[in-house]
């Protein structure tokens, strides 16, 4: 099993480069190639979810990506620090506030683009932050001769 493991400052300009080193092992790892796109695009999403958490809640830890390459499927984890008790509740100190509403909705979106892009995802959260699972097949590669 390989892992590739990045950790990012918690700032939007940084979720592009994410997106592409996961596409990249994503590649390498055997996913086929009609599912980059989706790749990119879940990779995108958990991280901008996990980049807007923080941000809301004032958290200074960075967003951590890990890409694990297993025998028969690749998977991509997107951790933050953000406490919750629960997908989509709202962080720390944004109850009754404006954007703490907007910042919920924007959460529940997010994750219902990534469950319409992957069949296999998982996402769980508690007061240590939350974490996002997603993985796809791979086809094993071809044997050289």
């Amino acid at each position: 099993m390989a892992t590739v493991e990045l950790r990012f400052s918690a700032l939007p300009e940084h979720v592009r480069t994410a997106r592409l080193v996961a596409a990249a092992v994503a590649r390498r790892a055997g996913v086929d190639e009609a599912v980059l796109d989706e790749v990119r695009l879940a990779v995108g999403e958990a991280c901008t979810r996990a980049v807007g958490l923080h941000q809301a809640g004032g958290v200074t830890a960075p967003v951590r990506v890990a890409l694990i390459e297993d025998e028969k499927q690749f998977s991509i984890e997107v951790g933050d620090e953000a406490p919750r008790s629960a997908p989509g509740d709202r962080a720390p100190g944004t109850a009754g506030q404006g954007e703490g509403l907007e910042a919920e909705g924007e959460d529940e979106m997010g994750l219902a683009v990534i469950s319409g892009l992957v069949d296999d995802v998982e996402v769980t959260a508690g007061e240590s932050g939350g974490l996002i699972r997603m993985s796809w097949p791979t086809t094993p590669a071809p044997l050289l001769s």
